[in-house]
């Protein structure tokens, strides 16, 4: 039997962090469909998990995003 001292999920995590964020430079994120509530404009990043990062260090979870105009 063969046991591996590194963790796959860092290998896996390290390869799709990498090639999987998506970055806008001016965006609008909304909070409901009806376009009403902004939640940032600006810079943003979409991660790989769905999270958004905003510039200020703050992240928006993927429930309190309804979507992103680009």
């Amino acid at each position: 039997m063969v046991i591996s001292t590194t963790s796959i999920w860092d290998e896996l995590t390290e390869e799709f962090t990498a090639e999987s964020v998506v970055e806008y430079e001016k965006a609008t994120v909304y909070g409901d469909f009806e376009q009403e509530r902004v939640l940032h404009q600006g810079r943003v990043r979409l991660l790989p998990n769905g999270w958004i990062a905003l510039p200020t260090g703050r992240l928006l979870s993927p429930e309190a995003v309804h979507h992103i105009d680009p």
